[in-house]
């Protein structure tokens, strides 16, 4: 459908300082106008969305998609069908697939892979080093020219300080930007849930807040040392919150995400042996969670990122110490990150820009805004439409997720990538 009218939303876009009740016009696949009020004659379709948050497209910094090599958990069609059922537009996805995308030819594939499935758009992020083993650089170059927008070597920490500034110094020469996974493995190593009084109750191994910590410390002042560009990737202690804030202060060139499971949940989440609820880093305590919400709400993070980690059962449904990191996130952080708004933490428009502006400014895209000429990657939300969370509901191709059986409020019912529906929950578009 080359023209569509979305008529009397309200038209949230922190790109432009917009919220308001309006119409937006899509001619071509871009966004063409966006007012009031726009007249249009009788063959163009109308979607009357009155009542309903006309938002950019959702923009998922950091998602893993399982393929190439791990099918069986995710594949980049279903990955990317999850993506647009939660209303996302864009995808970032890690790199640590088998093989790992450390190499031209593996950036490609997913580019390919991408396009066949024709959901959501998809940025793939390479590897910072070959293999992921934290001995030798990436050919960051190949990279960027197949097509890769960021570095990380997610799932793994660079573990030596000086293979580090390594790795940021010739980052630096490109721009381009480095994720961390910031990780202390001394401090983490065999731990298999936050350090506490849950984990002694539990008799799980504690993983120690000071294990993403001083990891989160080492790598800001190794941005601001090198001028390089540093992403901290699922910030969840309070003190790594302090330490961005610290660094932002003294303008090092740091950026910082959390994912909804981090403000939503704590370690609490684990009793039972729930392997649904056991990530890396692990959930923190309740003085953590507010620290992360605070950090969201003045900036001190700047996007809100799934973390999407499928796996099947065969890794979840075992011993708790055997079970995998990782719960699954594209379908459920809109209706969790709106809880924040419902709470008053947040505005709407503080909303949009965590989810969309904000991490397509970081990865240097061109999304998160509704400017005329812009792509038409659009969502329309339900803020409160009931979404109950359950295997049947959920397209990801794993159904990892602490909040089965649960019912969340608010989700996309309508996503449109480059003007085409993706997603139509109530079969809006006319046909």
């Amino acid at each position: 459908m080359d023209t569509l009218l979305l008529k009397g939303a309200r038209i949230i876009d922190p790109s432009q300082d917009i919220d308001t009740i309006g119409d937006l016009l899509v001619r071509g696949g871009m966004v063409e106008d966006v007012a009031p009020e726009i007249p249009v004659s009788g063959s163009v379709p109308v979607v009357d969305i009155q009542g309903k948050w006309l938002v950019p497209g959702l923009v998922d910094m950091h998602v893993h998609l399982r393929e190439p090599g791990e099918e069986y958990k995710e594949t980049i069609a279903t990955g990317t069908m999850a993506a647009v059922a939660g209303g996302f537009t864009c995808v970032a996805c890690m790199p640590n697939t088998r093989p790992v995308n450390d190499s031209a030819s593996v950036t490609r594939f997913i580019l390919d892979r991408a396009k066949e499935a024709g959901l959501a758009r998809v940025f793939p992020v390479a590897a910072l080093t070959v293999s992921q083993r934290g001995k030798e650089l990436a050919e960051f170059a190949d990279l960027l020219a197949a097509g890769a927008v960021a570095f990380s070597d997610d799932g793994r920490p660079v573990r030596d300080a000086g293979m580090m500034r390594r790795v940021l110094d010739y980052a630096r020469t490109f721009d381009a930007l480095v994720i961390s996974h910031s990780e202390e493995p001394a401090l983490s190593q065999d731990g298999l849930m936050n350090e506490g009084r849950v984990s002694t109750r539990l008799g799980l191994k504690g993983i120690p807040k000071a294990a993403e910590e001083v990891a989160v410390f080492r790598d800001v002042l190794l941005a601001g040392l090198t001028g390089a560009r540093v992403h901290i990737a699922h910030v969840s202690t309070a003190g790594s919150v302090e330490i961005i804030r610290w660094a932002k202060d003294r303008g090092f060139r740091v950026t910082a995400e959390s994912a909804p499971h981090y403000f939503s949940l704590t370690e609490d989440a684990v009793e039972g042996y729930n392997t649904n609820a056991k990530m890396n880093p692990p959930l923190r305590t309740e003085k953590d969670r507010r620290a992360v919400i605070e950090g969201l709400a003045d900036g001190t993070l700047d996007a809100i990122a799934s973390d999407h980690a499928p796996h099947s059962t065969i890794e979840k449904d075992c011993e708790f110490q055997l079970a995998a990191n990782g719960v699954i996130g594209l379908e459920t952080s809109l209706p969790l990150a709106l809880e924040l708004v419902r709470q008053g933490r947040i505005t709407p428009a503080r909303l949009v820009e965590l989810l969309s502006w904000r991490p397509a400014e970081i990865l240097g895209i061109e999304a998160g805004s509704l400017r005329p000429g812009m792509p038409a990657d659009i969502c329309v939300i339900d803020p409160e439409r009931d979404f109950h969370v359950s295997r049947d509901s959920l397209h990801s191709r794993s159904k990892n997720t602490p909040f089965l059986g649960q019912t969340l409020k608010g989700r996309a019912i309508l996503t449109l990538v480059g003007g085409r529906a993706a997603w139509d929950l109530d079969s809006c578009i006319p046909s």
